[in-house]
């Protein structure tokens, strides 16, 4: 029996489905598996107060799960097309979400009732962001802009002619004053959020796209991805790379990352892993095995060393983790072979539901030199709760069949997608 947070008193099992890796310290244990979602899960997100865990998916629904039994307290419809992308309020009572159906949802956590319906993007919306005084959102779509909006009257404040591509990833400094987005077009653009100026452009030599971007907790630094199975970390005053995090598969989809607990850095990967890297020194530290298909979300939870994942449409499952010190660690089990693990290419997308899980639709503080320190970062009914299963001993996750080809990929790359072969290390990626 480990005590760990919300997770006092249960039991966690090592399977022998997955390796674990081990520190110094101890090693991350999967302690449940959530299914429920129908198809792809695009993203999970951690609330702020650490209470719900957030999921979407390409079957047009987002499903929250509670804590601390992590079984499925609502399930949350009313977008016509998959759902790409969502974002909890700083008081975690408000949910907004992003979808193929280029409309953003705002929920009610408490009760899952829809609030409102933010129209104006003209195509998928990819990605949502609330601002740390959770009166503002922003968001990014694949008509290449970046839109503003009022939570209050739901309006659309501002529109950024953002980018020449689509747009990828969207996320509000500490303070709200800036805005980062990142785009297919190689670019992380910084905005001020007042005037909608953009103030700065990062780009490296090689320009290979951009999926993901994030400021650190003390946003001095983001965290940017790109199609090239890299991770960058920028420093936003200088404009330069500082350094690169490799080891990982990421060349088609739009695969979340995050700061985590540790001053670690981790990241979703196409070969069905959770990568996480020290901070520093770049070196991995964990790799976290389980899932049977492309790894597209991640999320730290804010106050316990816990991380979500979640995958495409082979696999449809939320796992979780949790750290165990090795005082509590059992004797290690021996290593098993690689689980087979699905490349997405029946789907044929470059984004991961709908277009982020290439599944197919319907037609992501410190004053210190750190930028990790304080981060924060079977089968059910339609009103139904989704399973969970605690992992167990020995327990053998079956691998599902390929899917028929989709008649149609909604999130296909634009024509005018650079190519994402392995690109070299930004020239001062290893300095500092």
């Amino acid at each position: 029996t480990v005590q760990h947070g919300c997770l006092k008193a249960a039991v966690l099992h090592f399977p022998r489905t997955f390796e674990l890796a081990m520190s110094a310290g101890g090693e991350y244990a999967q302690s449940h598996v959530l299914r429920g979602h129908k198809r792809a899960v695009s993203t999970v997100k951690f609330s702020p107060d650490g209470n719900w865990l957030a999921s979407t998916s390409a079957d047009k629904t987002i499903r929250l799960w509670t804590a601390p039994t992590w079984r499925c307290a609502n399930v949350l419809q009313g977008h016509a097309q998959g759902v790409n992308d969502c974002a909890f309020s700083s008081d975690s009572l408000y949910l907004a979400s992003a979808s193929d159906d280029r409309t953003i949802r705002l929920w009610s956590v408490a009760n899952g009732v829809m609030l409102k319906t933010l129209k104006g993007h003209h195509n998928y919306v990819f990605c949502v962001a609330f601002n740390p005084q959770s009166n503002l959102l922003v968001s990014g779509s694949y008509d290449e802009s970046v839109r503003i909006w009022e939570v209050k009257t739901g309006k659309c404040r501002n529109v950024l002619p953002a980018h020449s591509d689509p747009v990828s990833c969207v996320h509000f400094s500490r303070d709200g004053a800036l805005i980062v987005s990142s785009s297919y077009d190689g670019l992380c653009r910084i905005w001020d959020t007042a005037t909608g100026q953009c103030l700065k452009t990062l780009i490296d030599d090689d320009n290979p796209p951009v999926s993901f971007v994030k400021f650190s907790p003390n946003s001095k630094y983001i965290l940017a991805a790109t199609l090239d199975s890299a991770l960058r970390l920028w420093n936003v005053q200088t404009g330069k790379c500082l350094k690169t995090y490799t080891g990982h598969k990421n060349e088609k989809f739009c695969c979340f990352a995050e700061f985590c607990r540790g001053s670690r850095v981790m990241s979703g990967s196409e070969d069905g892993k959770v990568y996480l890297w020290n901070l520093q020194t770049k070196q991995i530290e964990h790799v976290l095995q389980g899932h049977t298909d492309v790894v597209l979300g991640v999320s730290a939870h804010p106050k316990q060393d816990m991380i979500a994942s979640c995958a495409t449409e082979r696999d449809k499952t939320i796992r979780l983790w949790v750290f165990v010190s090795a005082d509590d660690l059992p004797t290690r089990l021996p290593a098993p072979p690689d689980a087979p693990v699905g490349t997405g290419d029946a789907a044929g997308d470059s984004r991961g539901a709908a277009a982020r899980t290439g599944a197919g639709g319907d037609t992501n503080a410190t004053d210190g030199t750190d930028p990790g320190a304080n981060a924060a970062s079977p089968a059910d009914d339609a009103t139904g709760n989704g399973s969970v299963t605690p992992a167990q001993p020995g327990a053998t996750e079956g691998s599902q069949p390929p899917l028929p080809e989709p008649a149609h990929t909604p999130g296909a790359a634009p024509a005018s997608m650079p190519p994402s072969a392995p690109v070299a290390h930004h020239p001062s990626a290893d300095a500092a």
